[in-house]
């Protein structure tokens, strides 16, 4: 078993980290980047290059479980419900807040005929929004400033996080009792629902969870279901071993399978579902499994591992308001991704920028301040 040898200083107490995994997840947080931009310029989910980009969640979920189960299954009998919850929401929270502001910051450059509502909205319900926004609360339709049914409309991907906190509360309060034989039987269950959704789904795939609107609720319970439980399952069961090569390996299997080609066409929509759901409930705990078995040979490998762990989740939750502004200004001018790349690439660089200046000189800081304010070594 691989893991960092540097734990975060604001969790002094904390396991080190899989390494491996902490570099997997920048991977797939720079090909949901990637997809957001390519996105742009479909005209629908059949021609969207790097097809599958939306199954990075799935992967982040599958991650999350492992993770939470490796670090906090077998400390429940010295650590209280109060003390996980302080930990969660000192590594999530902070970078939350700031994909909110940032959000609020761009939302009047992204005024176009795509979003019409946007010059209509009050700087006062705007600041309302972000408000309601720092807190994960979803805002309720009646007040979507932007047209696009988001619980989140300054900053989509804030959907995501609400159901990782869901997933962190359900495991806390219950789950983390469960023998395995009966975390199995609910693993089984949501991969059920999961396979149901993929292949019901009128779209052919299992896109969607953003909206507090009941079917898009559906979906997103169900793509959370089964990769966070799975994961969770997956760090009971599975004892990893020696893997040569590992960080490659995995690095090329999330991007192949995110960026695989529409599979089935319109004609046969139950194919790409097909593949949806088996992705999530074989592939990515497979890709977790490698990972977390994997090991990182020389310094620069692991450099790389930690630089992409680092700007992993400050990435994700920040980029969306970028591109937000970069479809509008592709909706305006109906520029196409042959003649847009330029502005799309630095877009992406731009992401990776944001990401590690909020990392550096805001979320590190802050997350070591509350847990030196809120956290003992024993919570």
């Amino acid at each position: 078993m691989n893991t960092s040898t540097n734990q975060l200083s604001a969790f002094p107490d904390s396991k080190t980290h899989y390494a491996i995994l902490d570099g997997l997840r920048g991977v797939a947080a720079i090909m949901v980047v990637c997809f957001h931009i390519c996105e742009t310029h479909s005209t629908s989910h059949l021609d969207q290059i790097i097809n599958h980009g939306y199954l990075a969640v799935d992967f982040f979920y599958v991650l999350s479980g492992f993770v939470i189960g490796y670090a906090y299954d077998d400390r429940w009998g010295k650590m209280s419900l109060g003390g996980f919850f302080k930990r969660r929401l000192i590594r999530l929270h902070p970078m939350v807040v700031m994909g909110m502001i940032i959000g609020a910051i761009g939302f009047y450059f992204q005024a176009s005929g795509i979003w019409p509502n946007i010059a209509q909205t009050p700087v006062w319900k705007m600041l309302l929004v972000m408000l309601i926004g720092c807190t994960l609360i979803p805002v309720p339709l009646s007040m979507d400033i932007r047209g696009w049914q988001e619980m989140h409309p300054l900053n989509g991907p804030g959907w995501s996080l609400f159901f990782e906190y869901i997933a962190n509360i359900l495991y806390a309060l219950f789950v983390r009792k469960f023998s395995n034989k009966a975390l199995a039987v609910l693993v089984f269950l949501a991969g059920a629902a999961l396979i149901h959704l993929a292949l019901t789904s009128p779209n052919g795939d299992i896109i969607g969870g953003w909206s507090v609107e009941p079917a898009q609720l559906h979906v997103g319970f169900a793509r959370l279901m089964y990769p966070f439980f799975a994961g969770l399952l997956l760090s009971r069961l599975v004892k990893p071993t020696q893997i040569k090569n590992a960080f490659l390996i995995c690095s090329l299997m999330i991007m192949l399978f995110l960026a695989i080609p529409r599979i089935g066409g319109s004609e046969h929509l139950w194919a790409n579902g097909l593949y949806d759901s088996l992705t999530v409930i074989l592939i990515f705990p497979l890709i977790v499994y490698l990972g977390a078995s994997g090991d990182i040979k020389g310094k620069f490998a692991g450099k790389i591992c930690k630089f992409l762990g680092d700007i992993s989740y400050p990435i994700y939750i920040t980029h969306y308001p970028l591109i937000y502004i970069y479809t509008a200004w592709v909706s305006e001018t109906k520029i196409p991704l042959q003649k847009a790349w330029p502005v799309g690439l630095l877009l992406l660089l731009s992401s990776i920028t944001i990401a590690y200046a909020c990392l550096k000189l805001y979320d590190e800081p802050v997350r070591k301040w509350l847990a030196k304010r809120f956290l003992h070594k024993t919570a």
